[in-house]
C-alpha cells in the first residue's frame, strides 16, 4: 500500500537521487546511432543490451547488492571501504582496498565534471529544432550551457534548501513526460517490445563482433547516475529509493522502447528525443525543451552535492586536506557548501564544455570513470559477501562485476586523442595525487614531529604544574592520541611556561559507523589536567563548540598546532603548499578565532 509518507519519498527520490540517469536518455540513442546503422536488427539489440545493462548494473549491483550493505543507512565507496578493512587481517589486503577506495573517490570527480557538462550541453542543444534557431552555432550553444552552469554553481553557497523541495515534482514530471512519449511512440512500432528479450542483446554482440563489444562503451551511458542509488542512501533511506527506481525504470523503459521505435521509422533522425517530441507534438516542444533543461540542472545539482559530501567524508576520514565547509541549512546537518570543490568543479565544467563543444563528442569520452567506479563497486562487494560466507551474494556480485569490467574493458578505446577520454583520467588524477600526496605526507610529518610518550609527558608536566603559577582559567589543547603528545603541547608547557589551572586535552576519535556522536571527560590524569573525549561517526557533521559548551567547558585559550616544514624533497614541497593553503583543524570546526593561538613546531621532511 503506497501512502502519503511513501508517496512524498518517492517524489524526493526522484529530485535528488535520479537526475543523472533520468536524463539520459537525451543522449544515449543519439550517440549510439551516429555510429550504428539504424536497421531493425541493431535497434532490437542495442535496446536490449539497454534494458539488460539498467537490470544487471543498476537493479542487481546497486539497487539489490549495494543496498543490502549500508552502515545505518549510508551508502558509497567510503562506506564500503569501512565496513570491509575490520574483516581483513593482512596488512597488504587493507593497503590494497584503501588504494582502491582511493581510485573510486578520484573517478568519481571526474564523473562529477563530465556529468553536469553534458546533461546541460545536451539538454541546450534540443535549441536547434525551434523554428528560426536552426541556425544557432555549436559556440553559441555551448556559451549558454556555460551560462546556466555559472548561474548553477553560483547559488551553491546560498544552500540548495529553499528550492529542493521543487527538485521531486519537477523530476516526477519529466519521468511522465517522457514515459508517455515513448507510450506513444511504440503505438507505431509494437515490435520494439521484443527487445526485453536478452536474445537480442546477445545475437546483437555475436554479430557485430569486435564493433559490437565497441558499441558496450556508449550503451553503459544508460546507467551513468546508477551509483547514486547507493551513495544518496543516507539522505533518504532505502525504501524510497527502491521505490523509486522502480517507477523510473518503468519510464526509462519506455522512453527507450519509443526512441527505438522512432529510429525504426525515422532512419534519418540524429537527435532522436527532441525530434520524437517534436514530430509528436510540436506545440508542447518548447515547454518539454524548457523542462529537459530543468531536469539536467536537477541532476548537475544532485551530483554537486554529491561531491561536497563526498569531500567531507574525506576530510573527515583524513585522506583530504582540511577545506572551508560552510553550513546552508539550520535543519539539515548534512547541507554543506565547500567553495574550493564548487569553484574547482566549476572552472573544469566549463573547461570541458568548450573543449569537446558538441554533446555526441562528450559522450564518446564519457563512461570510462563511470565504469571504473562500478567495477571498483563490484569488486569490494563481492569480497565482503565471500568473507561475510553469503555465497549466493557472492555468486550474483562475482557475476555483476564481470559484466562492470566487460563495460570498463569496452570503454579503454575512449583513451584515444580523437575520443578524448583520456581527460576523465586526467581529472580522477587531481584528487588522487592530492590524496596520496596528503595521506602520505601526514604519515611522515606525525612521525617527524617525534611526539612525546605520555609517561614521559606526566613527568615534567607534574614537576613543573607544582613549581610555577598558573595562569587562571581553561586551556584547551587537541592530540588526536592521548598516548602520544605533539610537541606543540610540550613547547607550550615546557618552553614557554605556560601552563594553566585547568588544562583540558580534546581527544577527537573517529568511529566505525558513519553516525553517533558521544562525549565525555575521561579519567584525570593529573592536577590540572583532563582528558575530554569526543567520540563521532565517519560521516558526522558536528558543532565542537555546541559540544565544549555543553559539556560545561568555558576555555579561556584553545591552543593548536601549526607546522613550519623546511624539505628539498619535490613531494613534500607539494604536501607543504596543501598545508598553508588549507585552514587548520581549529578553523575547520569553527571555534572561536579570539580565543585561537597557533604554536609553530619546525620540521624537517
Amino acid at each position: 500500500m503506497l501512502n502519503r509518507e511513501n508517496l512524498n519519498g518517492i517524489i524526493k527520490s526522484l529530485g535528488l537521487v535520479f537526475g543523472d540517469i533520468g536524463t539520459s536518455p537525451i543522449y544515449t540513442l543519439t550517440v549510439i546511432f551516429l555510429l550504428t546503422e539504424h536497421t531493425l536488427a541493431n535497434v532490437l539489440g542495442i535496446l536490449s543490451l539497454i534494458i539488460w545493462t539498467l537490470i544487471i548494473v543498476v537493479t542487481i549491483e546497486y539497487a539489490w547488492l549495494a543496498m543490502s550493505l549500508g552502515q545505518k543507512g549510508e551508502g558509497g565507496t567510503i562506506v564500503l571501504r569501512e565496513i570491509l578493512i575490520p574483516m581483513l587481517k593482512s596488512g597488504r589486503k587493507i593497503s590494497f582496498v584503501i588504494l582502491l577506495s582511493f581510485i573510486g573517490i578520484s573517478l568519481l570527480f571526474g564523473d562529477g565534471v563530465i556529468t553536469p557538462a553534458i546533461s546541460i550541453l545536451s539538454a541546450v542543444e534540443g535549441i536547434v529544432l525551434i523554428p528560426g534557431f536552426e541556425g544557432t552555432s555549436p559556440e553559441m550553444l555551448v556559451i549558454i550551457a556555460a551560462i546556466i552552469a555559472i548561474a548553477l554553481f553560483s547559488i551553491q553557497k546560498k544552500g540548495t534548501e529553499k528550492v529542493a523541495w521543487a527538485f521531486g515534482p519537477v523530476m516526477a514530471l519529466w519521468f511522465l513526460s517522457i514515459a508517455a512519449s515513448g507510450f506513444v511512440s511504440i503505438l507505431n512500432v509494437p515490435a520494439v517490445f521484443n527487445a526485453i528479450n536478452p536474445y537480442y542483446a546477445f545475437k546483437f554482440l555475436m554479430e557485430n563482433g569486435i564493433a559490437g563489444f565497441f558499441v558496450l562503451s556508449q550503451v553503459i551511458l544508460c546507467a551513468t547516475g546508477g551509483e547514486a542509488l547507493y551513495a544518496d542512501m543516507g539522505q533518504l533511506g532505502k525504501l524510497p529509493i527502491i521505490k523509486g527506481w522502480y517507477c523510473v525504470f518503468f519510464a526509462l523503459l519506455l522512453n527507450y522502447l519509443g526512441q527505438g521505435a522512432f529510429i525504426i521509422q525515422h532512419p534519418d533522425a540524429k537527435n532522436v528525443l527532441f525530434e520524437m517530441i517534436f514530430q509528436q507534438a510540436q506545440i508542447l516542444y518548447i515547454p518539454f525543451l524548457v523542462l529537459s533543461i530543468l531536469a539536467t540542472i536537477i541532476a548537475s545539482q544532485a551530483m554537486i552535492s554529491g561531491m561536497f559530501s563526498i569531500v567531507y567524508q574525506g576530510i573527515t576520514t583524513r585522506v583530504l586536506p582540511m577545506l572551508k565547509v560552510d553550513y546552508t541549512s539550520a535543519k539539515l546537518s548534512s547541507q554543506i557548501y565547500i567553495g574550493t570543490a564548487n569553484w574547482v568543479l566549476l572552472i573544469f565544467v566549463l573547461f570541458i564544455m568548450f573543449d569537446f563543444k558538441e554533446s555526441h563528442r562528450l559522450a564518446a569520452a564519457y563512461g570510462l570513470a563511470v565504469t571504473g567506479t562500478m567495477a571498483i563497486t563490484g569488486m569490494m562487494m563481492t569480497w565482503i559477501f565471500y568473507l561475510k560466507n553469503k555465497m549466493s551474494h557472492f555468486t550474483i556480485a562475482m557475476f555483476v562485476t564481470f559484466v562492470d569490467i566487460v563495460f570498463l574493458l569496452s570503454s579503454l578505446h575512449k583513451l584515444e586523442i580523437r575520443y578524448g577520454g583520456f581527460w576523465s583520467i586526467i581529472l580522477a588524477l587531481i584528487p588522487f595525487s592530492i590524496i596520496m600526496i596528503y595521506t602520505s605526507g601526514q604519515k611522515k610529518l606525525y612521525s617527524a614531529l617525534k611526539p612525546l610518550g605520555l609517561e614521559v609527558f606526566l613527568g615534567k608536566y607534574n614537576r613543573l604544574y607544582s613549581s610555577i603559577n598558573k595562569i587562571k582559567g581553561t586551556a584547551l589543547f587537541f592530540a588526536r592520541d592521548i598516548t602520544r603528545i605533539p610537541p606543540y603541547i610540550a613547547n607550550t608547557m615546557f618552553e614557554n611556561n605556560i601552563v594553566y589551572e585547568d588544562n583540558i586535552i580534546v581527544s577527537m576519535i573517529k568511529l566505525d559507523n558513519p553516525f553517533g556522536v558521544a562525549s565525555s571527560f575521561k579519567e584525570t590524569l593529573a592536577e590540572g589536567l583532563r582528558i575530554f573525549e569526543i567520540r563521532m561517526g565517519y560521516m558526522e557533521v558536528i558543532d565542537v563548540e555546541k559540544i565544549l559548551k555543553e559539556s560545561g567547558i568555558d576555555e579561556k585559550t584553545i591552543f593548536y598546532g601549526l607546522e613550519d616544514i623546511v624539505t628539498e624533497n619535490i613531494i613534500w614541497k607539494i604536501y607543504s603548499t596543501i598545508k598553508k593553503l588549507t585552514p587548520p583543524f581549529v578553523q575547520f570546526y569553527k571555534l572561536p578565532p579570539h580565543k585561537l593561538h597557533g604554536v609553530l613546531s619546525r620540521i624537517e621532511m
